[in-house]
């Protein structure tokens, strides 16, 4: 991609909340064009797009997410995937010519509530993770909380709730002798996303790698 000219992004999901937001922050972008819009409610299949992109964004389902990430990365478009649930793994085996790069959360203040816990896990006796979510979304837990899980020091337990009026909130709790610690993200409005991905969009094609899973990746380095 020519640094002269805007990335060309499509998004697959465009119909949905997360999909929305994330088409009216690519057109707010200078650097940036919107160049497609692919959703079954707008009777626009992916395949139909990906021709005239450079950077294709997925919030779509954990049923047909890594099918669209393996048709980007075969047809040499990067991919840059906010959809949770699915195994990435395969993603791993695929040697198409574009990059993929997988985040379970794109919000700026969720990767620092998981480098805090990260952090805080290797000093506390134990934690636990409550995340909280609205009632439409499919899996569960879900994929910051996983992640975060995996990243802190011991056994972590994962608690999910799924009412109507949330949106998206993580919160850590972690304790030792006479003392408690809660690490806390709420995000209150999906345009929480939008920074994140458009930060993905802008250096997936350059990541350095087939596959790379994160954020932190980008905001804190290959070594975070």
């Amino acid at each position: 991609m020519s640094a002269a000219s805007p990335i060309r992004v499509g998004v697959a999901g465009a119909a949905g909340r997360v999909g929305r937001a994330i088409c009216d922050g690519v057109e707010a972008a200078d650097d940036l064009v919107l160049a497609g819009r692919a959703d079954p409610a707008l009777d626009t299949p992916l395949s139909s797009i990906l021709d005239g992109c450079d950077v294709v964004v997925d919030f779509t389902r954990p049923d047909v997410a890594l099918g669209n990430a393996i048709a980007c990365v075969e047809a040499g478009v990067h991919v840059v995937v906010g959809t949770t649930g699915f195994d990435v793994e395969p993603l791993r085996e695929r040697r198409g010519p574009g990059n993929a790069f997988v985040a379970p959360n794109f919000a700026i203040g969720a990767v620092l509530m998981m480098r805090f816990a990260v952090e805080a896990s290797k000093h506390m006796a134990k934690a636990e993770i409550i995340e909280l979510h609205h009632d439409a979304k499919l899996d569960a837990p879900s994929g910051t909380a996983k992640r975060t899980a995996e990243l802190m020091e011991g056994d972590v337990p994962v608690h999910s709730v799924r009412l109507p009026g949330l949106v998206a909130h993580h919160e850590v709790i972690l304790g030792d002798v006479g003392q408690t610690l809660t690490i806390r993200h709420d995000s209150t409005d999906r345009t929480s996303f939008v920074p994140g991905v458009l930060l993905a969009c802008r250096r997936v094609g350059d990541q350095g790698a087939p596959l790379v899973v994160g954020l932190e990746a980008f905001l804190f380095g290959p070594e975070a």
